[in-house]
Formats: C-alpha cells, sequence, structure tokens
C-alpha cells in the first residue's frame, strides 16, 4: 500500500525548509531597529518554529521528525554547495567575488554551531509540543506554542552563541545575545500567534487529522518509523 502525502503537510514542509536556508544566508547581515540589534535571520527563522509547531499539532511528532531532519540535510547541502563555489576562483573581470564570499563563505565554526542549534531547538520544540499536547489532552494549544517556542528557541541560542562566539566576545555579550535573540523570537511567536491559531484550526478541518503521540519514541534518530 502506498503512503500518500498530503498537499497542505507537503507545502509546509517545503515552506519550513525554504525559512531554514534563507536565515542562514541572512545571519550574515546585523540589522538595527531602534535600540534592538539583531541578525537578518531573525526576519524569518521563528517562521520555521511556527511551522514545526503546526506540523506537530496536526500530524505529530514523527511527521515533524521527518521534516527537521529534511530541513537538516538540504541545509548540509547548500553550505557544501555554497563551501564549493567560494572555493573555485573567480572569474578576472567580476567585481563581484568579495562580496559573494562574504555571504558564502561562512566559517566552518559558524556552520557547525548553526546546525547542532537547529537541531537541538527543533527537536526540543517538536517534544515539548507533543508532550504538553498529550497531558492537556489536546487543550490550550496557545500556551503550547508558547512553552514550546520559548524551550526551542532558547536551546537553539544557547547551542548557536557559545559554539560560535567564545573567545571572541566577551561573556557578558554573549549572554545579552542570547537573551535577546531567545526574547525577540519567542515575542515573534506571540505577536503571530491569533494568526496561527486560525491557520492549524483550518487545516486540522480539512485533513481530519488531530494525532496525539501516544505509542510514538521520541528519540530524534529513529527514522524507520515515519
Amino acid at each position: 500500500m502506498k503512503k500518500m502525502v498530503s498537499l497542505p503537510f507537503m507545502l509546509l514542509g517545503i515552506l519550513f525548509v525554504v525559512c531554514l536556508v534563507v536565515s542562514n544566508m541572512m545571519e550574515t547581515k546585523i540589522i538595527q531597529i531602534g535600540p534592538i540589534t539583531a541578525t537578518a535571520g531573525l526576519l524569518v527563522f521563528p517562521v520555521s518554529y511556527i511551522i514545526n509547531d503546526c506540523i506537530s499539532e496536526v500530524w505529530g511528532y514523527k511527521k515533524a521528525r521527518l521534516i527537521i531532519w529534511s530541513g537538516f540535510a538540504v541545509n548540509f547541502l547548500v553550505v557544501g554547495i555554497s563551501q564549493l563555489a567560494v572555493s573555485i576562483p573567480a572569474a578576472p573581470f567580476w567585481e563581484g567575488a568579495e562580496s559573494f564570499n562574504f555571504v558564502f563563505g561562512m566559517a566552518p565554526r559558524i556552520v557547525v554551531a548553526s546546525l547542532c542549534a537547529f537541531l537541538t531547538g527543533s527537536f526540543l520544540n517538536a517534544y515539548v509540543m507533543s508532550r504538553m499536547k498529550m497531558t492537556s489532552g489536546g487543550r490550550h494549544f496557545s500556551l503550547r506554542a508558547i512553552v514550546s517556542t520559548l524551550a526551542g528557541e532558547s536551546a537553539d541560542s544557547l547551542v548557536f552563541f557559545p559554539f560560535a562566539f567564545w573567545g571572541i566576545l566577551r561573556q557578558e555579550e554573549l549572554f545579552l545575545m542570547i537573551v535577546t535573540q531567545a526574547g525577540l523570537k519567542s515575542a515573534y511567536e506571540i505577536i503571530v500567534l491569533p494568526v496561527t491559531v486560525r491557520f492549524v484550526r483550518y487545516i486540522k478541518k480539512i485533513e481530519g487529522s488531530d494525532v496525539y503521540d501516544t505509542d510514538v519514541s521520541f528519540n530524534p534518530f529513529n527514522m524507520k518509523d515515519l
């Protein structure tokens, strides 16, 4: 019997991967809005957590695990191709080599930090969302979405910034960046929460799916049961 993939699940999966790839590319720019300083990736990265919440809520942890590893694989591929492109000498007449290398020539330390942080935060987000759903009997989606995002975004920042900038920035600066990034990303989730709630209700209605992970392995590396 063939396993069918629904259109909403496929589109959300694609959007999830696109958000991850774009956010990594935008991390090279530092933006400032009023007194707030952050990386440009902040504009799109929190969307991946919102999608993670939606997939975990509608289709369950197993499907969230599949999408997370898919995002990791595509990110790894993009980074590898980017490094290859940077390593190939530019044409002598082309004047954009320096800018291209700045955007795509990420240091290996930053790449490893980013990928590890993504896996840690995304899986923790999906796990908390799933566990709280079973505990609450499917109630309080808004609370579950906020708590899971706080857990995931905090873990992401706690892994990324020390790994990427330890020895480069002072400990006080690292702590401030961790708190600022986790707080801003979680605030992003809260602001768009009314849209997320309505969207999840709509997807549940058209899909006829509302999974509870009662007998599911939460091992991130268990890819046999999809």
